[in-house]
């Protein structure tokens, strides 16, 4: 497996690639939230990876999120289903953007969207605290972001709490305490979404793809992948069976 940079134009750009020998799957665009990298992604890239599909993670920049999801789905790298990936702020910006980008986008996966625009306490230590309960992740915040929620960087504005929501499959993946984005006031958010499938993971966090639990979180994302590369029905899969006891 190689994690590599697009050559120019697409320098905005981090991706990672299937095993040598093994077929993609199909390719993920993930869209960090308000004031990360893309190395905060980097260990949930490199578990989707193993598992046969590109990620590709934007770095932050000014340039248009639909324009430069257009530019990565008419690269040959890219291979079909290509699906939107976001946490936090980038979660509104992938449903938003989704919407006009028609055929091109499979679904959308959503973790975390914030549901208000209040801030966590002027206290980074504090934030970290409340975004995450794994030590690993913690570390990687602590070591990759460009700030907080609440910095001022990547401002959420009122307007972005309102994004247009796509017709197309969204998985919405959200912790049940979720200081940042209460987890009733999500669901009554993730409702309004047409095609929506809700997953709330117990005792999680707001950073839902990098929790404690992130490896329960990356599994369900796989699961919800190889059922829509199947149908965009979503049909089951493997599904359970009620067993009487003896």
């Amino acid at each position: 497996m190689t994690t590599t940079e697009f050559s120019a134009p697409a320098t905005d750009v981090v991706r990672w690639n299937e095993p040598d020998g093994i077929a993609p799957r199909g390719t993920l665009v993930v869209l960090p939230g308000r004031g990360e990298t893309a190395d905060v992604y980097r260990r949930f890239a490199t578990r989707l990876s193993v598992d046969a599909y590109r990620v590709a993670v934007f770095e932050p920049g000014d340039r248009d999120i639909a324009e430069r999801v257009r530019e990565l789905a008419a690269d040959p790298w890219a291979v079909t289903p290509l699906v939107l990936v976001g946490s936090d702020s980038g979660a509104l910006q992938a449903l938003d953007a989704a919407v006009g980008l028609g055929e091109s986008v499979a679904a959308v996966i959503a973790a975390g969207v914030p549901v208000g625009v209040d801030t966590p306490p002027d206290d980074w230590d504090a934030e970290v605290e409340i975004r995450t309960g794994c030590p690993t992740h913690q570390g990687v915040l602590r070591a990759s972001v460009r700030g907080g929620i609440g910095s001022g960087i990547d401002a959420l504005a009122a307007e972005a709490l309102s994004p247009a929501l796509p017709d197309v499959p969204v998985l919405a993946i959200h912790g049940n305490t979720d200081r940042l984005s209460p987890v009733e006031d999500a669901l009554a958010f993730y409702r309004r979404i047409p095609n929506v499938t809700v997953k709330v993971v117990e005792d999680g966090r707001h950073d839902a793809l990098n929790d404690a639990t992130h490896r329960s979180a990356a599994a369900t994302v796989v699961l919800f992948l190889e059922r829509l590369r199947l149908d965009p029905s979503l049909k089951p899969i493997v599904r359970d069976v009620e067993v009487e006891s003896a």
